[in-house]
Parts: structure tokens; sequence; C-alpha cells
């Protein structure tokens, strides 16, 4: 008898499968395509790292793998594609520091990773292969960039349109340009009342009579990627501007560790913002995680309130503030400017000068999070200028202080210290006043009391809880209610407590006003829209809609990304590239190391301006001397659309056939569009990723897709119909007495407790995310090499819910491996057994059971759950063992089923049953209802003697399935996640009991 050897078995089908093309989907206008439903189903296609994948990465590709291949079988053209994202900063940084062009580095990395992913045998269509570093792909990119640029954002049509239809509008005079510089509609002639010598209101120009730089300069800033002059986290030791993510808290870069400055520089934007609350309004239909949806709204952070005035006293200069909360403007005693604030220099007087000057320099150091951060101590200087409030004409006073951003509302706040955390603390930190202007409705606020007895807090907490906190040397704590209910309270307990009215917290709820004048006892809600009309009425503030989201900083100082298709010429200003003229490729160099400076004043050097021959060119719109745009695109842009590409890849007429993308990406069915005539959702009807991915390549890739949507590229206004984030694979990491991690190949699990193998020192064992540095990593080239792709596959998927996290533990992985070596005796035999198969009729027993397994495991993989599907085929193939027999046309069943999760296997066994094709395409098999009638028993599930949830399962389910199916219970999954399952106790027909530390 053959056994089973996985090494050559999976040699020889991985290799069939390329050499017939066995998973090459033709497109609509392809001559094999099949008029079938669709199915696009797609991974986040991955960075190829030099340091290639670790266990983790498969998890997904495996779970994507085996819904397409169920997909097939249930009769659907499947879209399965791979490709690479291989621009970006750390291929450029690793040429940098090794001397290597970044075209190597990356083409290196790409055959890594992809001979990788090739052995576990996925079903990706090889043919659709891209990354974003070849010059046919970002062709496309920098035409979709080009798209933008020659585009706005149209408020009457709330969608971009072509920027040539702005500069009709303004030739034709249906819009204008006001005193501000911005365009205006103009209204009926006869209801203007009072008109200018030109036909329009007075305060308002006809484009025609600006000059012609003044129009080019107006309509550049109306483009969707245009260029402005904004703050950045600027690292002159790398020569480039790094996102928030690049810096540390300490004000960093994450590579090297050299100081990153807040600069204002010209950059390319994207008008991002424009889209805010289409944005927001798209995640209603999108089949997406709740939480992912929140962590977008949070990013978006979409709030109403007013825009408010307040004048500089002996100054013509006005500040601005946004503010939810126009009910507190009678308490805001000072106002604060970010450092960043160009009022900052003009308002300050000479005496403060320096101090001012010396605090804005020392802003400049620190990183975005470090500012904001709850815990730091407030810092801050003042300006010696005051403004007036405008409710009440007090005179108070503006500060500057880094706890204010540039990045969110104008960049100055009224602060209110009675009703806003920060700026009570900056409050109490300058000794400026407080002035509380809202009571709750029962009259309580919280506040401090401190105990003349240690421990009193605690035993106030005991018998009547008030909520808030209690200090650590349980000496005092917070409270909330009315100054004579705690009074009588600690009197009751017979406690002294210091003056309680002290030290009060601000109140930051909604309530009743108080010390706001003519407004004093009108609620909230009643209270903002009274104030919010009088500031409109008296040309002092409006009623406005603000959102955190900020434009995209689109540009990087860099050499290994896609070249801006831009001209910048002095008589034309910024012009654009013809589209016959791209791709603009990279030039060769040899030098392509960005200035580094130790000066935080040092202009920016890109590497391409060192390009020289590269660099000087003719402008395209009047043939005179001009410079390309030597800042490159960063690595989001290649990511943001490589969906479509996939689509039509080899197409070099158009980034994509239109009416290929309407098969793969049309919106939904007749019916459901029937119950919401409005939605165009349709895209992606599978995307799979980590979390880590769920707000800037997601909304970035929304955005991008919306703009496409509005000029008449896409079908459908969203890319992504359907979301799912696989949890994370994590893994032991090991320590000795000091702390240092020991690598695997340095620790024995043999015994109770993991030992150093040199010296036998027992040691600190935890599951953390695998890293280098904590030496857990693990290499599945290496696992693959023992155990083989089949059982790596099954064990990943088996492990527990795929959405949750959980510790991988190569101990476990034999028992996965012994599976498949019963499914290859009971069919095939093996040098200790006989086959079971049988010519005649199949037991009835057997019949049920896989019938039973036939809906479990389609029922399981159309929700996600592989875990519970693969536990019912171990139970399945105990029954057949017991029987001791099953007939060809079972085993024939059950391999179907099985092939999805252990390809190799499965087309092994299938030829041997007598098949000359592969069973890729057979369809997936039937189930009879009739057949599945049986006995369910429910039982508890408890964690470390815990009651948890409750599971249903047949009378007779083997002990794999009962603990599969209590480790996906949510509940339990939630409890277990993150720690280690040291037992697993089931009693027949009453509980399961997990036993984890």
């Amino acid at each position: 008898m053959e056994k089973y050897d996985f090494t050559e078995i999976e040699k020889k089908w991985q290799a069939y499968w390329q050499e017939n093309g066995t998973f090459v989907q033709p497109n609509p206008d392809e001559a094999d395509f099949a008029d079938k439903p669709k199915f696009y189903i797609l991974d986040m296609f991955p960075y190829p790292s030099g340091a290639g994948l670790h266990v983790g990465h498969p998890e997904g590709y495996t779970a994507t793998d085996i819904v397409a291949r169920y997909k097939r079988m249930r009769g659907f053209n499947v879209l399965h594609p791979m490709g690479y994202d291989s621009f970006g900063l750390p291929a450029e940084q690793y040429a940098v520091e090794h001397g290597v062009h970044p075209r190597e580095t990356t083409a290196a990395n790409i055959a890594n990773i992809e001979r990788q992913i090739k052995m576990f045998g996925f079903s990706y269509d090889w043919s659709r292969r891209l990354a974003t570093t070849e010059p046919d792909y970002y062709r496309w990119t920098q035409w979709i960039f080009l798209k933008m640029f020659n585009s706005w954002y149209d408020p009457d049509a709330d969608a971009a349109r072509p920027i040539e239809e702005l500069i009709d509008k303004l030739f034709s005079g249906e819009l204008a340009v006001d005193a501000g510089g911005n365009v205006v509609p103009v209204a009926p002639y006869n209801r203007i009342p009072n008109i200018s010598l030109e036909g329009v209101a007075y305060g308002q120009r006809k484009f025609q009579k600006l000059a012609p730089d003044q129009q080019r300069r107006l309509i550049d800033e109306y483009r969707l990627a245009y260029m402005a002059e904004v703050p950045v986290n600027w690292c002159p030791k790398l020569g480039t501007v790094l996102s928030n993510e690049e810096v540390t808290n300490e004000g960093k870069s994450d590579r090297g560790d050299w100081p990153v400055y807040r600069k204002n520089l010209k950059q390319w934007m994207l008008r991002i913002t424009a889209y805010s609350d289409r944005l927001l309004e798209g995640l209603d239909e999108l089949d997406w995680p709740e939480s992912i949806k929140i962590m977008q709204r949070n990013w978006i952070g979409r709030s109403e309130g007013a825009d408010v005035d307040f004048t500089v006293v002996g100054n013509d200069e006005v500040i601005r503030v946004y503010t939810t909360r126009p009910d507190t403007l009678f308490g805001a005693t000072y106002m604060v400017l970010a450092p960043e604030h160009p009022l900052v220099e003009q308002i300050t007087t000479d005496e403060q000068r320096d101090a001012v000057d010396r605090y804005v320099q020392e802003a400049s150091h620190k990183s975005e999070l470090d500012r904001t951060a709850d815990t730091k101590e407030k810092t801050g200087v003042f300006t010696g200028a005051y403004a007036i409030n405008p409710v009440n004409d007090e005179k108070i006073p503006i500060w500057v202080a880094d706890y204010v951003m540039m990045g969110y509302g104008t960049g100055a706040i009224m602060a209110v210290p009675a009703h806003d955390e920060r700026d009570y603390e900056f409050a109490g930190a300058f000794n400026l006043p407080i002035i509380r202007v809202v009571e709750s409705y029962n009259c309580s606020f919280d506040r401090r009391i401190f105990f003349s007895k240690k421990g009193s807090p605690s035993l106030v907490q005991q018998k009547y809880y008030l909520g808030g906190s209690i200090s650590s040397d349980s000496s005092q704590m917070t409270v909330r209610g009315p100054k004579r209910q705690i009074e009588s309270l600690l009197q009751d307990f017979g406690l002294e407590g210091s003056d309680i009215v002290l030290e009060k917290l601000p109140f930051t709820g909604d309530g009743i006003a108080v010390n706001s004048g003519p407004y004093d006892g009108m609620t909230t809600a009643e209270f903002k829209k009274k104030i919010t009309a009088w500031l409109d009425e008296q040309g002092l503030g409006q009623a406005a809609v603000n959102y955190k989201l900020r434009d995209w900083l689109f540009s990087r100082q860099r050499y290994w990304g896609e070249p801006f298709p831009i001209i910048h010429c002095e008589k034309c200003g910024t012009v654009a590239l013809g589209e016959d003229q791209l791709p603009l490729k990279l030039p060769e160099m040899d030098d392509f190391t960005p200035s580094a400076s130790d000066d935080p004043d040092a202009p920016p050097a890109p590497p391409l301006a060192k390009a020289t021959d590269w660099n000087n060119t003719t402008c395209p719109s009047c043939g005179g001397p001009a410079k390309r745009e030597v800042n490159t695109m960063p690595q989001w842009a290649g990511s943001c659309w490589y969906y479509l590409r996939f689509l039509d890849p080899k197409n070099d007429k158009s980034f994509c056939n239109s009416d290929v993308e309407k098969y793969w990406m049309k919106p939904p069915s007749e019916e459901s569009a029937i119950r919401n005539p409005q939605s165009t959702i349709g895209g992606i009807d599978l995307y799979v990723g980590g979390a880590e991915h769920a707000v800037l390549h997601l909304l970035y890739s929304r955005f991008w897709h919306k703009v496409l949507f509005d000029l008449g590229y896409v079908s459908g206004s969203e890319p992504f119909g359907k979301l799912f984030n696989q949890g994370m694979i994590r893994s032991y990491a090991y320590r000795d007495k000091r702390g240092v991690c020991v690598g695997y190949e340095d620790v024995n699990t043999s015994g109770d407790k993991p030992v150093h193998r040199q010296t036998g020192e027992v040691l600190a064992e935890s599951v953390e995310k695998m890293s280098k540095s904590l030496k857990n990593v693990v290499n599945p080239d290496e696992v693959i090499a023992e155990y083989g792709a089949d059982t790596f596959r099954l064990y990943e998927m088996f492990m527990g819910p795929l959405e949750a996290s959980k510790p991988w533990n190569t101990r476990d992985v034999p028992g996965v491996h012994r599976f498949l070596h019963r499914v290859w005796r009971m069919i095939a035999g093996g040098e200790d057994i006989q086959s079971l198969l049988i010519d005649k009729a199949g037991d009835e027993k057997v019949e049920r059971a896989l019938h039973k397994l036939i809906r479990k495991a389609g029922d399981d993989i159309e929700a996600m759950k592989f875990n519970t599907a693969i536990a019912a085929m171990m139970e399945f193939v105990n029954v057949v063992f017991k029987a001791g027999a099953i007939s060809k046309g079972q085993a024939g069943r059950f391999l179907l089923v099985l092939a999805p999760f252990a390809p190799h296997l499965a087309e092994e066994l299938w030829q041997k049953l007598g098949h000359d094709e592969s069973l890729t395409y057979e369809p997936w098999p039937e189930y009879n209802e009739s057949l599945l009638v049986e006995d369910t028993v429910e039982l508890a599930v408890q964690v470390n003697g815990k009651m948890r949830g409750l599971i249903t399962v047949s009378a007779d389910a083997a002990e794999e399935t009962i603990i599969a199916a209590a480790l996906a219970e949510p509940k339990v999954a939630a409890a277990v996640e993150g720690k280690t399952i040291i037992k697993k106790i089931v009693v027949p027909d009453r509980l399961v009991n997990l036993v984890v530390k």
C-alpha cells in the first residue's frame, strides 16, 4: 500500500494546476467565458517584505481560498487574484543602507513571497498578478491622479466634475469671485440689491476681470489634487515628510530615531474632505463589522456646532473658533491658539515675543500623539494679547498651547475650563478663571473631597456608590452630587471631609444654563439654537459643521514611489502631462539617497532633483523650459485602486474595460434594488484582511472609488461590499529570569514547564505578537516541510474562530496531520490497514452522517466558521472507521467537501477513485433533508468553572466537535482570547469546561 507522501502529492498537484491554468478565470469579453453568477473574493494584498511570510500571514489567504474553491463548486465564476503593494519607504531605506537599487530589493522580495504563497496551493488566478511598482500599473495610478487634478467638487451636483465645467461656469458668469477669492454663485440680475459696474453684487468680481495668473491660481485652488503649504512632520535627517504613524511618542522617526519637527511645507494634497458626508453615509449600506464602521466614523469625526468670531483688542485681526458647545460662550475665560496658527506671530506683543518664539520652537519637536495625550502636563505661554468675548464684551487673554492642533477646527479655541477637561487642567496650571455656566439637570456636578482619615473613600464607596474614582493612597475621591447631599452622607458615616466646594471638576454633559445672562434656565439644546441664531443675526458667527478628517497629504520626498505626472513652468504654473505621455517612469539613478541634514530648517531636497536630465524638461503648454515635480506619491497610492486593475490587468487602452468592470463590480440584484432604489452598493463580494487597515486604506480606497464613480468610470459607489477581518495569530514567547527573550531552538517544551535546553532554567511563557525581537516568529516553510501544506491550512482554520486572535502552537499541528493520514488510510489504505472502500452501497449511518456533514460544511463556509466544519469532517471520519466501510460514492462526496480545505490530498484521492479530471469544478454535493433528522443535546460551556454560554450538538457528537462548537460560541471565544487552554473537560450530556491561564 502507498503511504501518504504529502511532499510529492502537493508538488504534483501544484504543477498540474499551473500547467492546466485550472484557476484562470476568463473575463466576459473573452472566448472561454461562461455566463454564470460572479463572485469576486479578494485578500488585502501584501507588502513584499524581505522577511517573507510568518505563519500569521496565510490565515486570511487560507480562508479566502476555501471560500473561492467552494464558490466554484457552487457554480460561480470566481475572481480570486493576488499581487503586491511594492512601493514604499522600507524597500528604499534598505536599499540606501546596503547600496542596492530598490528595484532589485523589491524583485527579490516578491520572488520570495510568491514562492511562499504558491507552496500553500492557493487557487489564485496568477494570470492577473500585478505589482504597484510596474510601469504598466503605475501608468494608471498616474492617470487617476490626473483625473483628480483635472476635477473639482461641484457642491450643486454633490460630486466631482471635470475642471472644465468650473471654468465654463466662471467665464459664462454663472459663478463669480468674492472678496476672499472664493467661487460663489451669482444671483439673478433682478435680485441683486446692489450691483457693481461689473454687473455682480458689490464685493464680487467676474472671472474675466482677473489677471491670467490670478485665474490660474484660483482654478488650482479648487482642484481635487492641489498644492498647499501645510504643517507636516519633517525629518531633516531622513530628508522626508513622515506620516503620524511613522513618528514615535518622543517626536522621533521610527526608522533611525531621528528628530522630527512640525514645519510648514508646500505639499500635494487630495481633497478627501469634500467627500466627508458621502464617506459617512456610504457606511450604512456596507456589510462590514460594526467596529470598523465606528472607527471610520470617528476618524471622519463629523460634528455640528458654530463658528464664532472673537476680535483682537487693538488689532484688526479676528480669531474664528469652531465649537460644538456655543451654549458655553459665557464661560469662556481665555483663548488658545495652536503654535502653528498664523496669527501667533501677528498678535504677540514685544514683551512676550521671546517667550512665545521659544515655546513655538519647542512645540515643533513634539509629535501630535505627544501633544494630545490625556496624561500630558499642560504647557503654554501668554501672547500678551487679548480678545473680546462676543456675548458679554469681556476682555479675555490669548495664550499659545500645544494641546490645540491646527488639524481640527480652526486651530484656535475658546477655553471653557468649567466644562472641558483639558481647559480645566490648563486653567489650573496657570491660575486662570473658571466660570460655571451649565448645571446638570439634578444640580450636581463632580467634586473632589479630601478626607482626614485614610481609607474613608473606600468605606463611602462600599456603603453608597457615588461614581467617580478613588486616589491610589485612598485619601481622596471624586463624587457627583449636590453639596448638601454629600455633606449629609459624610455625617451619617461619621466621616470628616475638607471643604467640598474647594475643588470643582468640569461638568461636560448637557444641562441647564446658569451665569449666562438672559439665557439662564434654558436647556443645552434650546440654548444652542438661540445663541447660534443670535450670533448669525449680529454677524458674529454662524451654524457650522466640522470634521476631524483633514485633506490627504500626498507627497513624499523619496525616490521609490510613483512620479507625479506634473510639470512646473514659470510662465504657465502647474501643468499636467498629457495622458499619452504616461507612464512617466522613474529615472535610472545610482544615487537615490535623500539629502540628510542636522538643521531643522534645511529645505527638502528630494532624490529626484538630482536626476537633472530627467528633471529639466519642456512645458506641455507653452513649450518653454520647465521642471518636473520631484516629490513622489505615498505608498497608499497604488493600494487605493488595485482591486480594479485585477479585473483587467493586461488592458493597455484603459485602466479597466467598462463591461468587465460592470460584470465583476455590479451593484445589487434587481430584487435588492427594488427594496432600496437609491443603493449603488456592489463591489467586491468578500474582502478579507486585518483590522489594522480599518481606517486609512479602506477610507482612501473608498474616496478614490467615489471620484471614479462621479466621473463615470465605475458603476457603483463603493468598492468593498462585504468586509471580514481575520484575527491575529500570535505565538509563545519565552524569557529567562533576566527578561531576555529565548529562541525556540533553545526551548524544551516536552515537560510541564518550558526550560532552557542548555541551562535547564525554567522560562517565563507568554503569548505575544510575532516579532524578531521576541524571537517567536514561526516560519511556514519549516512547518510545511515537516507536515505539508494541507496540514498547515487545516491547522490554521481549526485553531478557533477566524475573527478571534489565537496563539500558534506547533505542538498541536501533529493532531491535524494525523487526521489527514486517517483520511488517506480510509480511502487509499496504508502500511498497516486496508482501504475501507467497498463497491456495494454504503452503511446507512455513514450515509446519514455524510448528509449531515455536507449541510454543516456548506453552512459553515458561508458563515466563515471553518473550525466547526473541520470538526464535523473529523466526526464523519470517526463514523466511517466505526462502521468499517465506505462506498466509492460516499468517499467521492466526502472528498468534494474536504477539497476546499485540503485540496492536494482531495485531488490525489479523487484520482485514485478513478476520475481523470481535477475536482475543482465538480458540483458541491447535495444533501437530503429527510436524512438530517437526529437527536441533539444542549450543553453548558464554562471557562475556569464560570458559565459562559450554551451550545447545541448532536447527541453522538465526538469530543473534537463539542470543543470546536464551544470555542465558536462568541462569549466563550472572548473569554479564552489571548489565553492558553491547558485542559478541556467534556461531561457527556451536561457541560464543557475549559481551563485556561
